[in-house]
């Protein structure tokens, strides 16, 4: 979803948010896209040169958004909803854009929900809503679909 508004606020930013296929925020850092696992060992009895090192499941840390900004008052009710006891899973990609401002690579998130919010240092010559990190649980990480292959 590549803009060139030059109004658009994100544009300054290496990567969008999108919950549920519509754009919620820009951020400079993002981390926590990996997926990770741990092997069972098994040693079998009588052999004493190697363990067996058995396949278990992936484990998927937190995602964690760091130094955004967003006009989306949806993003905000969202983390309200949660924090109410009303947690409802979507769909968040994370979208990193090159140089020219095409959309090069991205990650999905899924059934994830905000775990942690922490607000910015309010500046009084900003005009948008910053956000200073922004956690998300998630269910798994997978390439986003529909990006040119590289």
């Amino acid at each position: 979803m590549s803009t060139s508004r030059k109004d658009d606020p994100y544009l300054g930013f290496r990567f969008q948010v999108e919950v549920d296929s519509l754009r919620v925020a820009g951020f400079s850092e993002v981390s926590g896209l990996e997926m990770k696992m741990e092997p069972e060992e098994y040693r079998e009895g009588g052999v004493n040169s190697y363990t067996h090192k058995l396949p278990t499941h992936f484990d998927h840390p937190n995602v964690l958004l760091e130094r955004g900004i967003t006009d989306y008052q949806g993003l905000w009710l969202w983390i309200q909803d949660v924090r109410d006891g009303n947690v409802t899973r979507k769909n968040v990609t994370v979208i990193l854009y090159d140089s020219a401002g095409e959309e090069s690579w991205g990650w999905e998130c899924r059934e994830a929900y905000p775990v942690r919010w922490a607000g910015p240092e309010l500046r009084a010559d900003q005009g948008n809503v910053a956000i200073e990190t922004l956690e998300l649980a998630h269910k798994g990480v997978s390439r986003m679909e529909g990006l040119p292959s590289r």
